[in-house]
């Protein structure tokens, strides 16, 4: 399964923008590594201390509490790079669980990354406008 793929596959029971935008982030970056990992590390799991991955009968979600508390969490990022450190509290703040300082966002990117997060920036607006 690709990482848009997947990301679909865990927005089929919602339909808040940011949630919708923050899954497809982390869909889209780097194929869906983020939501494998958040699937499968139980390193993330145990930091946060509760599943990153909420279920309910053969439904599926991110559990974007968890991931707040995951970002308050010390020591949480020295397994990722900064860009994925970057997109990955871009997302949790279009949910609303973590607030991010843009300079560093920006220069943590790439081009192709930073049209990622804008494209999902954008996303979490038109939705929230409708």
């Amino acid at each position: 399964m690709t990482g848009p793929e997947l990301a679909e596959s865990l927005l089929r029971e919602t339909d808040d923008a940011g949630v919708r935008a923050a899954t497809r982030l982390l869909g889209a970056y780097d194929d869906g590594s983020w939501l494998r990992r958040l699937m499968e590390d139980r390193t993330l799991e145990t930091a946060a201390d509760r599943p990153m991955i909420k279920r309910s009968g053969a439904h599926r979600s991110v559990d974007w509490e968890a991931l707040g508390r995951l970002m308050l969490t010390l020591g949480w990022s020295r397994r990722a790079s900064r860009s994925e450190v970057a997109v990955l509290e871009v997302a949790a703040s279009l949910v609303g669980g973590c607030a991010v300082r843009l300079r560093q966002v920006v220069e943590a990117l790439d081009e192709a990354e930073l049209r990622l997060v804008l494209r999902a920036v954008e996303e979490a607006a038109d939705g929230r406008r409708t």
